[in-house]
């Protein structure tokens, strides 16, 4: 995939794996491969929705973009910068141009301090402003994502889901960042506070012209912030194209599964289901050739053994990783 001049964020071949240890000296016996070779970039002000079933990397994929997990193998730059080996102090002070919103705000937020001080802490670690402008910031922040001024006050538990997480969209925005990662953040919630946490973001990302890596498992979801969208399975991307093409023309098979499976508000609508059978194969043991078509029994599967898949543009845009099992 070519590199774009306006590129803000480049992964090459990332790989993330997590040692297996065994046996009386816990020697390492094998490895969880949660990330196994990904490839992308984000343009400045663009959203990449990254989509796969639980269990396929896209978590993990996330936190290691951001090193708070360092990656085993590949590279990744932010702004022309590569910060895959960069020490955690120099990486500190880069940090506040890539900020990251965590699934479940009730874990990432510290019960122990008010949602003033939760807001202002990476104001404090950057050391950016004396203590009124940080109060000044949190009152403002925490009026842009729709929270009463009292809340600065409050401890996180005196909030309902929604609202953590508008506190969590707060304390990511306090320090101007270029690049969101945002890890399944309205997966939680109900649907219809999913839909004012989403729109929240888009005309904060209008406003403050972010990128965002936009994680979910919802692809209708993901449909609505998207302008490309990348399929994971198995700790590797299978397709990427712009949102539309990938609605309107998906190629790789597991694309297919998981766009049969969104729900249309037509009940005179008919559209065939794509039921995956089989299990998801185990990334400590991935099959020796194409994963989804070992999981489904494809008839082609043995072709695909022992041979690297390509990635290919199939149409201007549109990569998907060239099967004999999953793509016609």
């Amino acid at each position: 995939m070519m590199k774009e001049t306006n590129t803000l964020l480049q992964v090459e071949d990332l790989r993330m794996h997590f040692p297996v240890r065994g046996g009386v000296m816990m020697k390492q016996i094998g490895a969880v491969k949660a990330v196994d070779g990904v490839s992308f970039h984000i343009q400045s002000g663009e959203t990449l929705g990254l989509v796969g079933e639980s269990g396929c990397g896209k978590s993990t994929l996330g936190k290691a973009v951001v090193r708070l997990l360092n990656p085993t193998e590949g590279k990744v730059s932010f702004k022309g910068t590569e910060i895959t080996r960069m020490s955690q102090w120099r990486l500190r002070k880069l940090r506040q141009d890539f900020q990251m919103v965590f699934q479940d705000p009730a874990e990432s937020l510290d019960a122990r301090m008010s949602v003033g001080d939760l807001v202002a802490e990476p104001l404090v670690i950057q050391k950016m402003g004396a203590r009124k402008f940080r109060r000044e910031k949190v009152a403002e922040l925490l009026d842009r994502v729709g929270l009463p001024k009292n809340a600065a006050q409050k401890f996180p538990f005196e909030f309902s889901g929604g609202q953590r997480q508008r506190i969590g969209i707060a304390r990511a925005l306090a320090v101007n960042p270029d690049l969101l990662i945002l890890d399944e953040p309205v997966s939680a919630l109900d649907v219809s506070i999913q839909s004012q946490v989403m729109n929240l973001l888009l005309d904060l990302q209008q406003e403050f012209s972010m990128a965002y890596l936009f994680i979910a498992h919802d692809l209708a979801v993901v449909k609505h912030m998207s302008d490309r969208i990348a399929v994971m399975y198995l700790g590797k991307i299978v397709e990427m194209a712009p949102a539309d093409e990938i609605y309107q023309n998906p190629q790789h098979a597991y694309t297919k599964a998981l766009l049969s499976a969104i729900p249309v508000p037509d009940p005179t609508f008919s559209r065939e289901r794509v039921i995956l059978e089989g299990d998801v194969p185990s990334p400590i043991h991935p099959p020796e050739g194409c994963a989804f078509g070992h999981r489904v029994g494809h008839v082609d599967y043995p072709q695909s053994i022992g041979i690297e898949l390509p990635f290919v543009e199939v149409s201007p845009g549109h990569w998907v990783q060239k099967c004999p099992c999953c793509v016609a």
